[in-house]
């Protein structure tokens, strides 16, 4: 779940606001919309390979080209809410969102499929912080607005639990470019839902620095440009993205230093538990996204197996989010966030190991389901709790901004998984899985040692 900050209810307006049911339908639906799109296209790589005659460098820039962008901007993008209007971002996100799916599907070649996976990624950013402003203003009352952010929250677990479910039976009917256009019949449901004035935010003068984040966003892609081309051993293209990024970074670093709004919420960088959790929610997605790019790789590849048996092949792994959370919002509730992160985390390290153990020793997919089920317990035990640690130790007035950035280190841990796990694939997919169990492993040193 992505936590903004929400403005307080007038005393005049305590009740939702007439036609809130129905943007509320909305909003949870393009929430959907914009997580199913960083799953459904997991089973869909092989076919994507073939079609377009891409190698492994492609099919990760394929799915990085989402998460680089999408990370990147979220830590600006509640800013821009709130000085462009929240409802004007979203449903410009929503637009961009369709327009840009519909594209995707008739992509003629790998560099238009990467741009359109960017754009993706940038309306996607657009329209999660906006959504959490637009349900503040739908329901003002506290109790009200807890039960629906409960429900828009809730959609991310069925999106997750249905990406590769979807994009197997979608893949295996029509192909991989069927996996974009079923988005467009979604994102235009979702600026019906969200016409009319119920979810108008108001504006502000908020200031966003464009420069140091433009210089972010090149620091993030150029990182994971080097990484993808190390790994399939062209080292003259990682020799030069490197340059780039340490230039890139030198830039970021003057900028932050000098502006008056920084991408990066000094206050929180100097708290002990906010960085500790912020590596492990890193960690987590890792692990989470790194898996779903090399596993079909395996099962297709090499087990055989068709699109829709992968997308059921997942259901251990997926299943436990849509399921899990309610039973950690309570164990959090009574015993704190700390020992359900820890959990979570060795949960993901020995899944990791046990996949890896599968693959390594041709133990057949009944091991496989083993690993993937202790590894979607463990990502829904520790996400919810980490929400609920780094807001509970943020310094007063940084909610929002504590939750932008866990979002956005989220996403840079899923763009690392995909470059880090997919290079490792040349070596095996189970060394490819160890790595994720190690990620996860030092994630829970550091987390364990980590008091203050």
């Amino acid at each position: 779940m992505t936590l903004v900050n929400s403005p307080m209810p007038t005393p005049g307006k305590r009740r939702p606001r007439r036609g809130s049911a129905r943007a509320l339908a909305g909003l949870s639906l393009g929430y959907f919309m914009v997580l199913l799109d960083m799953t459904v296209l997991s089973v869909a790589e092989p076919d994507l390979a073939s079609s377009l005659r891409t190698s492994m460098a492609g099919l990760q820039w394929a799915t990085t080209g989402y998460t680089v962008a999408f990370a990147a901007l979220l830590l600006s993008a509640g800013a821009a809410a709130d000085r462009f209007g929240a409802e004007r971002l979203f449903r410009a996100g929503i637009a961009v969102f369709t327009l840009a799916s519909l594209l995707s599907a008739f992509a003629p070649g790998l560099p238009a499929l990467v741009l359109l996976r960017v754009i993706l990624g940038a309306a996607a950013a657009a329209c999660v912080p906006a959504s959490m402003a637009m349900i503040a203003q739908l329901y003002p009352e506290p109790a009200a607005r807890a039960r629906a952010v409960s429900a828009w929250a809730a959609i991310s677990g069925a999106a997750v639990a249905a990406g590769p479910l979807a994009g197997g039976a979608l893949v295996g009917a029509a192909g991989w470019r069927s996996i974009f256009l079923v988005n467009v019949p979604i994102g235009l449901a979702v600026l019906t839902l969200t016409l009319g004035r119920a979810a108008a935010c108001p504006r502000s003068e908020r200031r966003i620095d464009w420069l140091a984040q433009a210089a972010a966003a090149a620091v993030l892609a150029l990182f994971t440009d080097a990484l993808i081309a190390a790994g399939a051993q062209d080292w003259a293209h990682a020799a030069w993205s490197s340059v780039g990024l340490g230039v890139s970074f030198a830039a970021f670093y003057g900028l932050e230093r000098r502006s008056k709004a920084p991408v990066v919420n000094r206050a929180l960088m100097r708290s002990g538990r906010v960085r500790a959790g912020l590596l492990a929610a890193a960690a987590v997605n890792f692990a989470l996204a790194g898996s779903l790019f090399v596993l079909p790789l395996l099962l297709q590849r090499e087990w055989h197996l068709s699109p829709l048996q992968t997308g059921l092949a997942f259901l251990p792994l997926t299943v436990p989010f849509a399921a899990n959370p309610p039973f950690t919002g309570k164990i959090v509730a009574r015993v704190g966030p700390r020992r359900p992160i820890l959990a979570g985390l060795v949960l993901l390290a020995v899944g990791g190991a046990v996949m890896a153990g599968a693959v390594f020793a041709g133990g057949g997919y009944p091991w496989l389901a083993v690993g993937l089920l202790m590894s979607g317990l463990g990502v829904s035990s520790a996400l919810p709790a980490l929400v609920a640690a780094l807001v509970s130790v943020a310094p007063a007035g940084t909610a929002g901004a504590v939750g932008g950035l866990l979002n956005a280190v989220r996403q840079v841990g899923a763009t690392l998984g995909v470059a880090v796990m997919g290079a490792a694939v040349a070596a095996g997919t189970g060394w490819a899985l160890l790595v994720s169990s190690a990620v996860c492993a030092i994630a829970w040193f550091v987390f364990a040692l980590t008091r203050r």
